[in-house]
């Protein structure tokens, strides 16, 4: 006779939204939208990267340090006030000043009683055309840890860390039930049509490959609107640990996307496919090199 299993539910919510140049108004939008989020039974709420600003790094321009903030600091204040008031966890994506001249790309993760559980910084800096990170970030020194939620274990990566599958690995071995990923990502100018689809569709599956190799999972934010001179594609979603796509929200509009996650088929799906088990971690040392081809 199969042993019951206790059922372990958690409903995610993605906050998919357009930005302005007015900080203030970007944090009053989000905020709106995730008290919508928490009366569609939202238990834990993700914004996209850098919500409270445009994203600023299409060009290298110092005014821009101004948008950066400590943490703890003004916008994790208001969000541990919220989280505890309507108990539910948050993952913040903001620019964070660390000391004069010390910036990171930082996500934030606050408690359904509000407290602040830790932060992530985001490891690998894209410097692309319009992706100009490397002016602004310096790259994360905080590894891939994952955080003990009221509701799931969780880790967060960001926006150009979800191609790398060594993150996604390194977060899971952690032992984060939920990948989340806060993005800002879209089409610039002039690409020929079938790149940029082809582009966008590599996005979504590679991500989705990180849930089947690790069996979690992934839930990425993005934002949606022009900017600038990028079209964000919006697109966000949640995956689960067959790939398989459990919500995804359009690429026009804003959008508050929620998924319920039943975190046992964490579990069952191990069991059917025991990757983590089959690893070969004695053959791997190649990995910690640049290039075999020396």
């Amino acid at each position: 006779m199969k042993p019951a299993i206790s059922q372990r539910r958690v409903t995610i919510c993605l906050v998919q939204t357009s930005c302005s140049a007015k900080p203030a108004e970007n944090l009053r939008k989000t905020l709106a939208a995730s008290a919508r989020a928490v009366k569609r039974g939202a238990n834990i709420i993700c914004t996209q990267e850098l919500f409270r600003s445009q994203y600023f790094c299409q060009s290298e321009d110092h005014e821009y340090f101004k948008l950066a903030e400590p943490i703890p600091g003004p916008t994790t204040a208001v969000f541990q006030k919220f989280a505890r008031q309507h108990k539910v966890v948050v993952v913040a994506s903001l620019f964070e000043k660390r000391a004069a001249g010390l910036y990171h790309n930082t996500a934030v993760i606050i408690d359904a009683d509000g407290s602040l559980l830790g932060r992530y910084r985001k490891m690998h800096i894209p410097d692309d055309p319009l992706y100009y990170e490397k002016f602004y970030f310096t790259p994360g020194d905080l590894g891939f840890p994952s955080f003990q939620t009221r509701y799931a274990k969780i880790a967060v990566l960001v926006c150009w860390d979800q191609w790398f599958p060594e993150a996604a690995r390194a977060a899971s071995l952690a032992g984060a039930q939920i990948l989340f990923y806060p993005t800002a990502i879209g089409w610039i100018p002039n690409e020929p049509r079938k790149a940029a689809q082809n582009q966008r569709h590599a996005w979504e599956l590679i991500q989705r490959s990180h849930a089947i190799a690790n069996g979690v999972f992934v839930a990425a934010a993005n934002r949606v609107g022009s900017e600038g001179k990028i079209r964000f594609w919006g697109g966000s979603f949640v995956a689960g640990p067959l790939g398989e796509v459990v919500a995804h929200a359009g690429d026009k509009r804003e959008e508050i996307l929620l998924a319920n996650c039943d975190l046992n088929k964490i579990e069952e799906i191990r069991q059917a496919w025991p990757f983590l088990r089959d690893r070969r971690i004695d053959a791997y040392g190649a990995l910690l090199t640049r290039s075999l081809d020396r």
